[in-house]
């Protein structure tokens, strides 16, 4: 018996989960538990489950929950025998567990280990003991029973965890190890934000770890929020760190203490019940001897257990490998799902610690950047399922000391004729190991009947796959004589031969699929067909209720069934996945069917679930992803932004694989809607690799289908994504598809849209009179539909332009008259973005109180929303503009936008507070710190094509020359600034302003 409740509350008998039918069940073990073994009293439990209004019924309720839960708890206890577990105390109940079976009490013994530990001056052991301690939670006490979320046992044991962190971060950074102890500092300030203490202990440990900004952006978050909510300053402490930050005290790192590489353990569960095998571990074994990289190619059948062998010798080799493994299933074999090359070098590299928005979109970068964060690091890395050298060759790593095993039922001759791979073919197995798998797996009835034994070794091919399919078919029916049913196998094995004139060399195994499949109740082999149709690598059980039109307890149940025949496998917790060989059976058994309403009716709680967890992240944006009709199903749990944000995450892999699948099979405009909804919590999240998948699929589908409204709005995305992430000229390319599809099919909205954004791409790349050619072109097209809201935005460009030209009073007309149309609509946001604008302009004039004036009131609006880059340009704004009036707060607000656009992965934006950043240090009188800032700054607006930010680094790098009495240096620059600003037809940058347009 295990029974958790640090996070969601939940029990296992063995490995079996207990399934609780009601909140008020849920409610009574999660209060009984939090009592750590005490009695709780029925006044006390329906205190705390009805307040101060309980039913007349209470007292009976309150034992029907108390009768469940010994059932479910204790399957086996006799009738009317004592409970063991939940007995009655006095007036009450008490919960009898350990800290082998109830996680909180595991977690105080840990705790109360590491504080003894400490007490004797052993840090290090109080550290691990500390680690271990906190990875018993999954999330807050008694997540899943809202009515308790203010209980006082819940507020003191979730206070426990929060001294657990703190104490667990404060001994990392007295070992040294700064690195480690920063995400238990966060979480512990982020779940006690007026925790004035809490919020020191990050910043002493931002500033140790060389991360001055984020120590800046911690202390003003905290300020503001001492000053909104309880409306009284920074005490001593708060101050004194930060004060430290500023005179740059901070403690010198240990070398130990550097950032610590991300250590990824990714291989699947090790194989249970092994057999065999031995000759070809022992070859593997003998590879790692190699002084070189390694590549093992595992080919041979399907079925024929090359994953197991791989997975098996891995896990015997992995201590060898320190800096971790990698693996994922390539599906090469699946025709409409492999995993490309570019997604699985995408997965490896955010497993590397690749934040997503700095992940490559180009495959050979991705390649490239993955071979050098292998540089140097002994890893194994395993590519299951690949179906061709092209498959697998971007994923090779280039250092010695790494070694890369594939399994592939392809011989891949090119892996051995150009990088030196050692092929190990696999055959069936022996005879020997098939009858030995037979035995451990079934028992003494292949004792009892060995010739039989051998016929059904021979019959399942000798492929461990179909020998484990047809030893959990021998033991679901025990009382059948396996002569029996070798002789009914042989029967459906002539069957499919004779269906199969080709002599396809998989029958046997099919036989064994097929015979286990007519096993099933008609309920389950229905589950098992529709599984054919799901898209996606893992199917949970609210995605499969909908697969299955049935209740989500009932789709449990199914794929329960399933896997206890060995038809699906456990993929995680609460998730399902099928072997590729059981996957296209499966999907030949659906078409044969021809049900394909199941698809159709997954897609739509996909679908209506994304958009309400996005609605539920962003209510604000509620008219935007216009809620399609909610299916007639359960739906999961995504009304709080921590499930929403966790659904999403969980299902990204097969929201987008549901994607691609909607594109090729009549369900365009699934692809479409579902694209559109998540692109912001893709592009937000980082995901942008997946972002450009998704809308490459969903713009081919409406492409198909001659959906030419969807495929405007499709390229216009993809163009915003691509111009977020520096990539001015693809970002301009898509646009002019956008605009050409938009006046084809008379879209003028859209088109407007495309105008507008290509304007803003033609600014970036400093083509003003191209970009207010645009920007003027889609102002005439809004004014005459009278869309008001596009007029705004176009508007706020255009001043945009002018200003970056030095037409300070155009640009100041046209802002005043954009900010006028937002306040008219309610669109703060834009309102926001203008006033930034304004407030440059107003800077460029000489009025510099306006000017952080208007960069204050953007703030604000931006803080309301969820708007972060729009935040981090009104720092930048106001940091200037602060900086000119003499107040030194001004660089706190630079470092923070900075911190802001480089979390994002806004190249522009972090280009242009890099400078901003430079310009401040030369104002104070450290040109050696302008010049490194504005050398940054360069690099990247050279990288994404940033004209203005480039003119403006030279310009800041002169004025750094000329005060270190460089006069080449400052002569190069100074001559680069000129020529690109005559090519844009812009004055010199004023120091220490800037701005930005708006993309629509």
């Amino acid at each position: 018996m295990r029974i958790q409740v640090l996070g969601t509350v939940r029990a296992w008998l063995g490995e079996q989960p207990v399934e609780f039918t009601s909140a008020g069940q849920r409610a009574v073990l999660g209060l009984l538990a939090l009592a750590g073994g005490q009695p709780v009293t029925r006044p006390e439990l329906i205190d705390s489950l009805w307040g101060d209004d309980p039913p007349a019924s209470a007292v009976n309720v309150l034992q029907t929950y108390v009768k469940h839960l010994r059932r479910r708890l204790e399957p086996d206890r006799p009738a009317r025998s004592r409970s063991l577990l939940l007995p009655h105390v006095g007036d009450g109940y008490a919960l009898r567990a350990t800290a082998d079976t109830l996680d909180l009490l595991c977690f105080r013994h840990l705790h109360a280990q590491a504080a003894a530990a400490r007490h004797v001056g052993d840090d290090r052991r109080a550290a691990a003991l500390l680690e271990q301690a906190l990875r018993q939670w999954q999330g807050a006490p008694l997540a899943d029973v809202p009515q308790l979320a203010g209980h006082p046992k819940v507020v003191a044991v979730a206070a426990e965890r929060a001294a657990a962190l703190a104490r667990y971060g404060e001994l990392k950074i007295a070992l040294g190890e700064v690195a480690e102890a920063l995400p238990a500092l966060e979480e512990a300030v982020a779940a006690q934000p007026l925790d004035e203490a809490g919020q020191a202990r990050l910043i002493r440990a931002y500033a140790a770890a060389g991360r001055r900004a984020d120590a800046f952006e911690v202390y003003h978050a905290a300020r503001r929020r001492l000053a909104d909510e309880l409306g009284v300053d920074p005490g001593p402490e708060l101050r004194a760190a930060h004060d430290a930050v500023l005179r740059a005290e901070a403690p010198v790192i240990a070398a130990e203490s550097r950032p610590r590489r991300h250590v990824p353990a990714q291989l699947p569960a090790d194989v249970p019940d092994f057999v065999g095998r031995d000759g070809e571990l022992a070859r593997l074994d003998a590879l790692l001897g190699s002084p070189t990289v390694v590549i093992s190619a595992l080919s041979g059948t399907a079925g024929v257990g090359k994953t197991a062998l791989a997975v098996r010798w891995a896990h015997r080799v992995r201590t060898g490998f320190p800096d971790g493994q990698l693996y994922i299933n390539l599906r090469g074999y699946d025709a409409e799902r492999p995993v490309a090359a570019g997604e699985a070098l995408a997965r490896f590299l955010r497993s590397l610690g690749v934040p997503g928005q700095e992940v490559p979109l180009d495959t050979d970068e991705r390649a490239d950047r993955y071979r050098s964060l292998l540089d140097g690091r002994r890893m194994l890395i395993v590519l299951d399922n690949a179906s061709s050298v092209a498959q697998v060759r971007p994923l090779l790593p280039g250092t010695a000391g790494c070694l890369t095993v594939v399994t592939s039922r392809d011989a891949l001759p090119g892996l051995v004729a150009r990088h030196g791979a050692r092929r190990l073919d696999l055959d069936l197995l022996p005879h020997a190991d098939a009858l030995a798998l037979l035995r451990r797996l079934i028992g003494p009835r292949c004792d009892q009947d060995p010739a039989a034994t051998d016929e059904l070794a021979e019959r399942c091919a000798r492929l461990p796959l179909a020998l484990r399919v047809a030893a959990e078919l021998a033991l679901s029916r025990p009382s059948v004589p396996l002569r029996q049913l070798v002789g009914e196998l042989a029967d459906e094995r002539r069957r499919l031969s004779m269906l199969d004139a080709g002599g396809d060399p998989e029958t046997g195994v099919r036989a064994v699929f097929s015979f286990s499949y007519r096993q099933l109740p008609e309920p389950a082999a229905r589950a098992f067909r529709l599984l054919g149709l799901h898209p996606g690598p893992d199917v949970e059980p609210y995605a499969a209720a909908a697969l299955f039109d049935t209740g989500v307890a009932r789709a449990r149940d199914l794929l329960e069934s399933l896997a206890a025949a060995h038809l699906v496998q456990h993929h995680g917790s609460g998730r399902y996945a099928l072997h590729d060989l059981l996957r296209a059976y499966a999907s030949e058994l659906a078409l044969l069917d021809g049900d394909e309403t199941g698809t159709a009716r997954m897609l739509d709680a996909w679908l209506h679930t994304a958009q309400t967890a996005m609605i539920t992240l962003h209510p604000a944006e509620r008219d935007r992803y216009r809620l399609s009709t909610a299916p007639p199903l359960p739906m999961p749990p995504v009304g709080d932004p921590m499930a929403a944000q966790m659904w999403l995450d969980d299902e990204r892999g097969n929201l987008a694989a549901a994607v691609a699948y909607a594109a090729v099979h009549d369900h365009s405009a699934h692809a479409v809607a579902l694209t559109v909804t998540l692109l912001r919590y893709l592009e937000g999240g980082g995901h942008v690799a997946e972002a450009i998948a998704m809308h490459t699929h969903a713009r081919d589908a409406a492409r198909r289908t001659g959906d030419t409204a969807a495929e405007a709005q499709l390229l216009n995305n993809i163009a915003l994504i691509y111009s977020q992430q520096g990539r001015f000229a693809q970002a301009a390319e898509y646009l002019g598809y956008a605009i050409d599809a938009a006046r084809r099919c008379g879209d003028a909205a859209a088109e407007t849209r495309a105008l507008g954004n290509l304007g803003h791409v033609d600014a970036w790349l400093g083509r003003y009179e191209s970009a207010a050619a645009h920007l003027r072109e889609a102002l005439a097209l809004c004014r005459r539909t009278g869309d008001r809201p596009a007029e705004a935005r176009v508007l706020g460009n255009l001043g945009q332009i002018y200003r970056r030209q030095g037409r300070h009073a155009d640009a100041e007309t046209h802002l005043r008259r954009s900010v006028e149309l937002c306040r008219s609509i309610s669109d703060h946001i834009g309102e926001a973005y203008v006033l930034v604008t304004l407030g440059h302009v107003e800077a460029g004039r000489g009025r510099l109180i306006d000017a952080a004036d208007h960069h204050r009131a953007a703030l604000t609006l931006f803080r309301r929303s969820t708007e972060r880059g729009g935040e981090a340009l009104a720092l930048d704004g106001l940091g200037t503009a602060e900086l000119a009036l003499g107040d030194a707060a001004g660089f706190d607000h630079l470092l923070e936008a900075l911190t802001i656009f480089r979390r994002l992965g806004e190249r522009a934006g972090e280009a242009q507070a890099g400078n901003s950043i430079g310009e401040a240090h030369a104002a104070a009188g450290r040109p050696g710190a302008a010049r490194e800032a504005h050398t940054a700054a360069l690099s990247v607006a050279r990288e994404i094509g940033d004209r203005y930010e480039q003119a403006r680094a030279h310009s800041g790098l002169t004025a750094a020359a000329e005060a270190l009495a460089d006069g080449t240096a400052a002569a190069t620059h100074r001559d680069a600034a000129e020529a690109i600003l005559t090519e844009i037809g812009a004055p010199r940058p004023a120091p220490i302003l800037t701005g930005t347009t708006r993309p629509a």
